[in-house]
């Protein structure tokens, strides 16, 4: 029964915590990072509101310290999909059922949980697992977090309010349902929001979710799961479970109620799951919704007018925040001949200031990179480049994974256009320049625009305003979120909506209204007050 209309406006962006030193908040997360390596915790997973416990653990350890525990998770296998899919379907009806208003107050309780209550908690989960500094984390798993699940639902009332017109005597309407079926979430390790907001946002439109977040990022997933749990989210909605990627699939995609994924990884694995869904498609009850943000080899692109220190300040943050470890991150830049010297020879300067450490010590900027399979496929394209006559290691290259997988933030500078390091994914702190003619900046474009088969972000730095239109226009098709006189990552929920095409995904940018489309299915009802009596109409009559 609905008795109102509830009105859900606009919300302002959750404001980032500085962290400076004296500050309440860095003392508040240190304690919690303190608090948080004092005890081993055991992480069972979450299938229809139970703990449950394999018994096959596996210990989390921090990237940045490997010799030290952080707790244990219960490793799922195949009973544990098919228990988390029957009871996420066990719970369908009665949560899409669930008034709106009921529904929107469990995420944006959720949303205020994450505010107050457990700010410093999960920030610390992702310093310490995912091996992020304060800033990165606080932008990430609090602000980003917050700001997906408040925007979520205000743009969900938006949608809802979407209605036809009718004509006299009839009365049309559209309802928003959730997809037949269950919806499957498949989250990376590098961002704890996408992580939360790939499960949230399809079960805020109504429907259920089985969740599977990569190995590496358990020990924060599990704590937004408790943190929704405490919100109100009902038993079976969202189920959390840790298994393999083949395991998964083989459970899920050959399920008749499979209705949709919701997935972020690489793009070798999202070929494979639409392969996989492509060759199913007879078994299920509705096509399935496919959503992926992929791949990446995102660009700099520096016109001849740019200002050498935008240049520098873009390339630096772009590259080397979080490792490089951001789908957006700076990974191939091409400078001018007329500044290319400048900005080296600046930037390079500007890496030696950069500390590398654990995450504890709020001083560094550098920690390290996720696991020991990234570590020796970076070194692998490092010690190439190191004999490689194409190219020269201008600054870092020095790698070492005795205590924690560290990797310097390293500079490749390339004679070769096509280089692999600036054709091929990395996923690291690894930035590899090409200086191109300055008077070829047209055909230059052309030349950024064809190299990847990639589409996610990429920016262009320029002061000369026909040099900013061209690349504009010039690279329409080559980065869904482009930037101008900036580096090209750091997307803010409601104002650059995200997510890339051609080899980097389906574009349905997360943190808008365009998302949450595709986790809803419309239906037209025509209601008609007077019903006609006769089949004839009067063109039928004789003159």
């Amino acid at each position: 029964m609905n008795l109102g209309y509830f009105s859900y406006p606009l919300p302002a962006n959750e404001p980032v915590l500085s962290y400076a030193p004296g500050s309440k908040e860095r003392a508040e997360l240190q304690k919690a990072l303190a608090d948080a390596k004092k005890k081993e915790i055991e992480i069972p997973q979450f299938i229809g509101g139970k703990l449950v416990k394999s018994g096959n653990k596996f210990a989390i350890h921090p990237p940045h310290e490997r010799n030290h525990v952080l707790g244990y998770y219960h490793a799922g296998e195949a009973k544990h999909v098919t228990q988390a899919i029957d009871a996420a379907l066990k719970a369908k009806a009665s949560w899409e059922a669930m008034s709106w208003e009921n529904r929107a107050s469990i995420f944006l309780k959720a949303a205020d949980l994450i505010a107050y209550k457990y700010r410093f908690q999960l920030n610390a989960a992702t310093m310490l697992a995912q091996s992020k500094n304060a800033y990165q984390a606080e932008i990430d798993s609090a602000c980003e977090l917050i700001d997906f699940l408040k925007f979520n639902v205000h743009y969900l009332s938006e949608i809802y309010k979407q209605q036809p017109i009718s004509s006299p005597g009839i009365h049309n309407r559209l309802e928003w349902r959730p997809l037949e079926g269950f919806v499957l979430a498949v989250t990376p390790f590098n961002f704890t929001a996408i992580s939360g907001n790939l499960p949230t946002s399809a079960a805020m439109c109504g429907n259920v979710v089985v969740w599977k977040p990569a190995n590496t990022q358990i020990y924060s997933a599990q704590l937004i799961m408790r943190i929704l749990t405490e919100a109100g989210l009902p038993d079976g909605v969202i189920n959390l479970v840790y298994v393999d990627g083949p395991t998964l699939g083989s459970i899920a995609f050959e399920h008749p109620d499979f209705a949709g994924v919701h997935f972020t990884g690489s793009t070798g694995v999202f070929n494979n799951m639409w392969a996989t869904i492509g060759a199913n498609v007879g078994k299920y009850k509705s096509y399935p919704r496919i959503v992926g943000e992929t791949g990446g080899k995102d660009f700099v692109m520096v016109h001849k007018s740019a200002d050498v220190d935008t240049v520098v300040t873009a390339l630096a943050r772009g590259a080397f925040e979080y490792q490089g470890q951001k789908c957006s991150a700076a990974s191939r830049a091409y400078l001018p001949s007329n500044i290319a010297e400048k900005v080296k020879t600046k930037l390079v300067a500007e890496i030696k200031t950069m500390k590398m450490g654990v995450v504890d010590d709020f001083t560094n900027f550098i920690n390290a990179v996720i696991d020991e399979r990234s570590f020796d496929k970076l070194k692998k394209y490092i010690d190439t480049a190191k004999k490689d006559k194409k190219a020269s290691i201008l600054v870092g290259g020095n790698c070492n994974k005795k205590e924690g997988f560290f990797i310097e933030p390293t500079i490749i500078d390339t004679t070769d256009s096509k280089y692999v390091t600036m054709v091929e994914e990395l996923f690291g702190p690894v930035l590899t320049i090409y200086t191109y003619p300055a008077d070829e900046y047209e055909k230059t474009l052309t030349l950024v625009d064809t190299t990847s088969p990639y589409a996610l972000t990429g920016s262009i730095i320029a002061q000369d305003k026909y040099a900013i239109e061209l690349a504009t226009n010039k690279l329409r098709n080559a980065a869904g979120n482009f930037y101008i006189n900036d580096k090209p990552t750091g997307a803010v929920v409601g104002q650059q909506p995200f997510g890339g095409a051609r080899g980097s995904g389906t574009n349905d940018k997360a943190g808008s209204q365009l998302n949450l489309y595709r986790w809803l299915s419309a239906r037209t009802i025509k209601e008609t007050f007077v019903p006609a009596t006769d089949y004839r109409y009067p063109f039928l009559n004789q003159d």
